[in-house]
């Protein structure tokens, strides 16, 4: 901070995150009858003379009528507010207590709340100017002190005036009346703070638009808390993700912008130039040349289980790293398989749509009980696992079969190969990956090799299954139903045509790509992706990163934490602690892992060092992208 910068701030629903009137109005009628209309009532004379809509003295005047308080409840106000201070103004306080020489708390709320929660934080109280109460003789607020020149109109510019400070004065608020100081010449610049309320008529007037402390820190080079406002950082949410995500990125901070669809490539490439977080679902593809738009972009999330539409290793090129949600949606995906094979064994399918039509076939021909059938799930995973517990305890007999050596669980039995598992089951449910290589993994080959009359399910991914092959062995017989939730090319939008060569086949589900479509499982996963967008971003963390070493950081204290993506190459971490000795940098802890494409060093400073070190570790060959943090 500059010595000759003066800084006034506003007190309520800027330091706090409330109006204390109201709070206190909250406090004083909690045993009226009316307590809930006479509090919405106070609420809307303050927000009428906050937008600068009412006379000041006259809202001061209606509000404390209303409120009908003694001082006992003062004491009790105070211990609300200590625990509704804005969040940024929390975390900035040793920034406050370092300047507050040049800080001014200058309010319409009053002297006996306020200078108790302000000075806690180092500011001094003769720079606190605010209004004071009047009581009678039993403690009641009975009004405030009209001479003081705050309680007046424009009360705010006058007292200014009479101060006569000198140097850049900056005026932070929220409301109309923080305006009217430098709309009276008594103040640089004026910045709108809408981390707690935003008044449209107020920001329209405003410098700057000011969401944190963080913000107007940054912006005069003082950030000493974060390395970054987070309010710059903009998430963009595409394919209808649950809103508890939105809430949640809001929550911390973030911008963000939900979409209700996926997008195609050439509108996601204009819309993700200025996006630090993308999250999708499985339709949008996040192609290579997208990601050449994304000069911003540092993590993405598949608010799913697949991440098969992402181009990971262009990602991982670019220092992005991509989240999913390996496990939220298992039992929505795992119930559907289950249900599916009781109505495709019980053939309910063609049964259900003759009932439409009028049709009454009651006959038991072509209809079976699960107990004892043979289920074959192809792929191990969680879902094949979890799969496999609950079909056994339906009386299923559980056949699996994995490339890779899983421990079974239950009584299930491996199979040595595929082959064995299609041959051996009734039941076959398929939970492979996305991977390019598992193409027509299910071909005429393998459903030949089924028994006949068995049934299939695909749950996992579209471009698995030849739907040619599988169409050709229900309409011969092989087959005796299916049931697929997912396809090579599905619509991007609710509104779009589904086409496939399977419609109108007997005793055949065709579900819209709803395996984990249930709201439990996709609030599971707008909560779980989320958090790891915020832990990376805060600590630098990459567990359940699908294309980045997986690094479980600690919380930075006292401390800057320098991230080092680079690409994996022998020497770089040498090079890195060379920088480091050369500048007598002391090193609080370090931790390094490596995949087959990139390095992630993560290395922990004490806070003073040359900032000519910065640049340095960014020339360093190899380098894919470096941030500090703090």
């Amino acid at each position: 901070m500059k010595n000759n910068q003066v800084y006034i701030i506003d007190f309520d629903s800027t330091f706090t995150q409330v109006e204390a009137l109201d709070e206190l109005a909250k406090i004083s009628l909690k045993e009226h009858p009316r307590q809930e209309e006479i509090s919405r009532e106070i609420e809307e004379i303050t927000h009428l003379a906050m937008r600068g809509e009412i006379d000041f003295k006259e809202s001061l005047e209606r509000r404390l009528n209303l409120v009908q308080a003694n001082e006992e409840n003062i004491g009790e106000l105070i211990q609300v507010l200590k625990n509704k201070i804005s969040v940024s103004f929390a975390r900035n306080a040793p920034f406050l207590q370092e300047h507050a020489a040049q800080i001014y708390i200058i309010s319409n709320g009053f002297k006996e709340f306020i200078v108790p929660i302000v000075t806690a934080f180092g500011i001094l109280e003769s720079h606190v100017y605010a209004n004071t109460f009047v009581t009678n003789d039993q403690k009641d607020i009975v009004g405030f002190d009209e001479s003081n020149i705050l309680a007046q109109n424009n009360g705010k510019p006058k007292l200014l005036k009479t101060l006569n400070l000198e140097g850049d004065i900056f005026m932070i608020g929220d409301g109309y009346n923080d305006y009217e100081v430098k709309a009276a010449g008594f103040a640089n610049k004026f910045y709108a703070f809408t981390e707690n309320v935003t008044r449209e008529n107020v920001i329209a007037q405003a410098d700057h638009i000011t969401p944190s402390l963080d913000e107007f820190l940054y912006l005069h080079h003082m950030n000493t808390s974060l390395s970054y406002p987070k309010n710059r950082i903009k998430a963009l949410l595409l394919e209808n993700i649950h809103p508890s995500a939105q809430a949640i990125l809001e929550k911390e901070g973030y911008q963000v912008i939900a979409h209700p669809g996926a997008m195609d490539e050439e509108e996601l490439k204009e819309k993700i130039k200025d996006v630090s977080i993308l999250g999708i679902r499985s339709k949008t593809q996040l192609t290579q040349e997208v990601l050449a738009n994304a000069k911003r972009l540092i993590a993405v999330g598949a608010f799913c289980i697949g991440t098969n539409q992402i181009d990971l290793e262009a990602c991982a090129k670019k220092g992005i790293p991509v989240f999913n949600a390996p496990y939220s949606n298992t039992r929505s995906v795992v119930e559907l398989a289950i249900g599916e094979m009781i109505l495709l064994l019980r053939n309910l399918p063609d049964k259900m749509q003759q009932m439409h039509q009028g049709k009454w076939n009651k006959s038991a021909a072509k209809s079976y009980e699960i107990r004892g059938k043979k289920l074959g799930i192809i792929g191990y995973g969680n879902i094949g696992a979890q799969l496999s517990v609950l079909a056994e305890s339906l009386g299923f007999d559980v056949y699996y079969y994995d490339l890779i050596e899983k421990l079974p669980l239950g009584n299930v039995t491996k199979c040595n190969s595929l082959e064995e598992l299609l041959q051996t089951c009734e039941v076959i449910s398929l939970h492979v990956d996305g991977r390019p290589e598992n193409k027509n993994f299910m071909d005429e080959e393998q459903f030949q090799q089924m028994q006949k009359g068995s049934v299939f399910i695909n749950l996992s991914r579209g471009h698995v299954v030849n739907l040619d092959a599988l169409k050709k062995h229900l309409i011969n017989g092989n087959l005796s139903g299916a049931a697929i939730d997912v396809y090579p090319v599905e619509p991007k939008t609710n509104d779009e045509a589904f086409e496939s060569v399977l419609k109108g086949l007997p005793n055949l589900i065709l579900t819209p790509h709803i395996g984990g479509s249930t709201l439990e499982a996709q609030e599971n996963i707008a909560q779980f992706v989320p958090q790891r967008f915020i832990k990376y971003i805060n600590t630098g963390s990459t567990t359940n990163s699908v294309n980045f070493p997986n690094l479980q950081l600690p919380v930075l204290k006292n401390a800057h934490r320098l991230i080092h993506i680079h690409y994996n190459t022998p020497g770089i971490l040498a090079k890195i602690n060379e920088l480091l000795a050369k500048h007598q940098i002391n090193i609080d802890g370090q931790y390094l892992k490596t995949n087959e494409q990139i390095g992630y060093v993560i290395t922990d400073v004490n806070k003073a060092y040359e900032k000519t070190v910065i640049e340095e570790l960014k020339g360093l060959e190899g380098t894919i992208r470096f941030r500090v943090l703090y």
